[in-house]
């Protein structure tokens, strides 16, 4: 059924077989066999190895398919030879899942192959090969290659390496830290980390999901999921692999690592660069530590560790906060420094706990100040144990959120201790403790622009993407695959990029006529598809003044040019009017496709200063306003559109328009392969492309989804439209955005108490925020919410809504529907039934599902006549279950 997960008999299976148990105690069969045992897993357990009569006191049998009944889970721990007969035994014995333990090596390929068609054609579900396996510690499910002890907690492990998930638990056992589940994907064959997820976002036990990456197999199934679970349950990453070799691998590598850091922003999730910083935000998470901001003040007994932790945070990007005059006045009152009042504030090395306690409380007066970092060094004069004691106790005083570092050894071994019992962060080294800072506040900074919905969310503008789209398929049809600087230009065009006036002279005579008619001074460029550093290959000149000076140019220009690339196509010269702008900044906009999740805007320095991969900064499409200005405030942007030198800022405004504009172009025209728009002109009045270079393909097959280019789904504003209804009242439908809270709670407060009851099931008197929150802000892979609206004077009302959810099957959809009081029995909620049921069927979703209570004939009725079958619901007399196929 759709309330239970795809996956549920995988992670809590009623019955388990151990392929390979053995009484060999070295054995991987024997370890995982005596580990089920040992954690008193209570379903049916099962030994499978022809060898053995018994292994540990149970029965063995043969083969699974001796054993007579269904096995949700087989754990297979056999030679690689004997891998795809025992998963076919698996399909014959109607074996749901297997793990598959067993590593393979890089020549087994077409084993891994055939194994997962065999599962495939049995409806065998398959994680690994070279799975460490599952652990779910409440439920005694510990089928897994370890013999670490693993507590029952509220983390999740999800890991691609199997000695990531030794290493996590080996430590989590040391500090006392339990989980929830331990998944151990390994290669991701079959179940990979988007079903996993999927799995924990509905999991009650889960709270919090830690995940290594090595790599990422499916984009938007893996962002999608992610993005999903990260709005309810935090989420920690580690992933590695951000250098190369050398050279070019090494650049590659670099970028997609900047790519997959963008990737993890927009999804909402804390990423950290290291074992150690896996370690520390796990437990912070698991004691409450949450910084919600990224300023950071700083008190110490000593300049030097203060200094260091300063350092560090300069270093990261995380700006120290500013004390008010009120606080300083307050600390200079409370005679707490050891000098000048300031953050670091150094306390003295002798700083005694009362010092310690008064410092906290004066800065925890300042509502700027949210984040504190306590260091101590040892001092003769100074009890680390009577420090950490104040520190504890004040803790619960002040809202500040607190991280400790107490450095040394031997002499704070004990004040360590406390403070770790108390449940606040402490280190051993400052620049550790200001890392954990960093990225848990990141996460909230990630959080904003996971709730960030980008795509035309109206019609405006459609008829240029229209147009931009003839003029792609033309150049299909020709087989071209390089636009002209013109055409690039005319496609830039028609999503509203301002770009300057170019025409194309095929020759001398043309080109003194278009001089001419553009006027002088003009700028002109070589017109080649091989030549894309139009610059290095010696085919720019600036501010030409006369006919003379274009005669002269020209031929310099095809000269050069012939000389430096013998072999290009050179079809003339473009011409344009020379742009003087003197406060102007050259950037770099550019597009690519990266091979993991598709296509990605860069933007940096522009003309002679474009830099390294590093220098520039990285967004997934699809962007707004909010998304484009995260880009330009990056740490590669900001500084280049900075006022500097007597010249203004550049504006912001026109350079969100800009990128947003561009992304447009980029959802709407998946055959877009290439595009650099270098330079990109900005100053205080404006941004102007100067030159473009456009490359084109194929795009997807045909009667693929309108965004299968794209691994996070923009606002479908294609599915806007209006209706007109049998009274003459037009009604709009469209997609829900994150704009819409205020919209949809004057609609639930307009509602009357059965038409509440009928939608929730329930008497509900007030919507929650975080309700409409997780109404509006939807992911439009996995979610559909249509919403009815009508204009008048006052503005848009909403009178209907249908959404659906991706039921936790994978398969199935889950609707609601609700009409406001006064619009009932209009044939409203029939045609928004109608245009969800498209939605979900043009998703190839199987079956849409819905509960509807027994007493509420008129939906009831609806559904009837809507082709859904009405059944009893498994669980609740008092409701039906409505279900419709989508397909045959």
């Amino acid at each position: 059924m759709p309330n239970e997960h795809a996956l549920s008999s995988l992670f809590k299976p009623a019955s388990v077989a151990v392929v390979g148990a053995s009484e060999e105690a070295r054995s991987v069969g024997h370890i995982i066999f005596r580990n089920l045992i040992d954690a008193g897993y209570r379903g049916q357990l099962h030994a499978v190895n022809p060898k053995h009569e018994t292994v540990l006191g149970h029965p063995c049998v043969r083969s699974v398919e001796d054993i007579g009944r269904r096995v949700d889970l087989a754990i297979i721990a056999t030679p690689t030879r004997t891998l795809h007969a025992i998963v076919e035994q698996c399909g014959r014995a109607g074996v749901r899942n297997a793990v598959i333990v067993t590593a393979l090596g890089p020549t087994d390929a077409a084993l891994e192959r055939r194994m997962l068609e065999t599962a495939r054609a049995a409806g065998v579900r398959l994680l690994g090969p070279g799975s460490l396996g599952i652990l779910r510690p409440a439920d005694g499910l510990k089928a897994a290659l370890t013999q670490i002890e693993v507590a029952s907690g509220e983390l999740a492990l999800v890991s691609q390496s199997g000695a990531m998930c030794s290493v996590v638990l080996d430590w989590a056992a040391t500090h006392h830290i339990g989980f929830s589940s331990v998944i151990s994907l390994s290669t991701g064959m079959d179940v990979d980390f988007g079903e996993t997820l999927d799995y924990l976002i509905h999991d009650p036990r889960t709270r919090y999901i830690l995940l290594y990456v090595d790599r990422v197999r499916d984009a938007r199934h893996f962002l999608s999921a992610l993005r999903s679970a990260a709005r309810v349950k935090p989420i920690i990453l580690l992933k590695a692999g951000r250098h190369g070799s050398d050279g070019a691998q090494a650049d590659a590598a670099e970028r997609a690592d900047a790519v997959f850091d963008a990737a993890m922003r927009r999804a909402g999730v804390v990423r950290v660069q290291n074992i150690g910083q896996l370690f520390f935000a796990a437990r912070a998470l698991a004691t409450g530590f949450r910084p919600r901001v990224e300023e950071l003040a700083i008190i110490t007994n000593g300049a030097g560790p203060g200094a260091i932790a300063a350092d560090r945070a300069g270093d990261l990007g995380t700006p120290l906060a500013a004390l008010s005059a009120q606080t300083q006045a307050a600390l200079t009152k409370a005679r707490v420094a050891a000098g000048p009042i300031g953050n670091p504030l150094d306390l003295g090395g002798d700083a005694p706990a009362e010092r310690y306690r008064n410092a906290i409380l004066a800065l925890a007066e300042d509502p700027a100040l949210r984040n504190l970092l306590v260091i101590l060094s040892p001092h003769a004069l100074t009890d680390p144990v009577d420090v950490a004691q104040a520190i504890i106790d004040v803790a619960s005083q002040v809202s500040l959120s607190l991280c400790c570092c107490w450095m040394g050894s031997g002499q704070v071994a004990q004040a360590r201790s406390l403070l770790d019992k108390a449940g606040i962060p402490v280190f051993h080294a400052p620049e550790a403790a200001v890392e954990l800072f960093h990225n848990i506040s990141k996460f909230h900074r990630n959080q904003a622009l996971l709730l960030q919905t980008a795509g035309r969310s109206d019609e405006s503008g459609r008829g240029g993407a229209s147009g931009a789209r003839m003029l792609v398929e033309a150049l299909l049809n020709q087989r071209r695959t390089v636009l002209s600087a013109m055409e690039a230009k005319s496609l830039l065009r028609s999503f509203g990029v301002p770009v300057t006036q170019t025409m194309v002279a095929h020759d001398l005579t043309e080109a003194l006529f278009v001089a001419e008619q553009i006027g002088f001074p003009v700028v002109m460029k070589i017109d080649s598809p091989d030549v894309t550093d139009k610059s290095g290959a010696g085919g720019v000149r600036l501010n030409l003044s006369a006919t003379e000076s274009v005669w002269s140019a020209f031929h310099d220009i095809v000269g050069t040019v012939r000389t430096r690339h013998p072999d290009a196509r050179i079809s003339g010269v473009s011409i344009e009017p020379y742009l003087h702008r003197p406060h102007g900044r050259e950037l770099r906009l550019a597009v690519f496709r990266d091979p993991v999740f598709g296509p990605v805007i860069s933007l940096g320095a522009g003309g002679a200063a474009a830099g390294h991969t590093a220098d520039r900064a990285y967004a997934l499409p699809p962007l707004n306003a909010v998304l484009a200005r995260d880009l330009i405030e990056s740490p590669q942007v900001a500084p280049l559109i900075e006022a500097q030198d007597g010249m203004p800022a550049v504006s912001r405004e026109a350079l969100e328009q800009v990128l947003v504009a561009v992304s447009d172009l980029v959802c709407e025209l998946p055959w877009v392969s290439e595009l650099v728009v270098d330079p990109l002109v900005a100053d205080e009045n404006g941004a102007i492309v100067a030159d473009a270079h456009v490359a084109i393909d194929q795009g997807p097959p045909a009667g693929s989804d309108r965004y299968a280019h794209m691994a996070i789904h923009p606002y479908p504003g294609h599915l806007s439209q209006d209706w007109k209804m049998a009274d003459g009242r037009i009604v709009r439908i469209r997609p829900v955005r994150p704009e819409d809270a205020a919209l949809m709670q004057a609609f639930f407060d307009r509602l009357s108490p059965e038409t509440r009851f009928f939608r929730f099931m329930e008497q509900i008197e007030e919507l929650p925020a975080s309700l409409i929150a997780r109404f509006t802000q939807i992911d439009y892979d996995r979610e559909m919410a249509l919403l009815a609206t009508t204009r008048a004077d006052d503005g848009e009302t909403m009178i209907g809504s249908a959404r659906y959810s991706l039921a936790p099957d994978g398969e199935s959809v889950e609707f609601a529907l609700v009409v406001a009081d006064d619009w009932q029995r209009f044939g409203l909620g029939r045609r928004l039934m109608g245009a969800l049921i498209d939605c979900a069927r043009s998703k190839g979703y199987r079956h849409i599902v819905g509960d509807v209570l027994g007493n509420n004939p008129k939906m009831l009725r609806m559904m009837h006549g809507l082709g859904f079958e009405v059944q009893p619901h498994p669980e609740e007399s008092a409701l039906r279950r409505v279900v419709k196929a989508l397909h045959g």
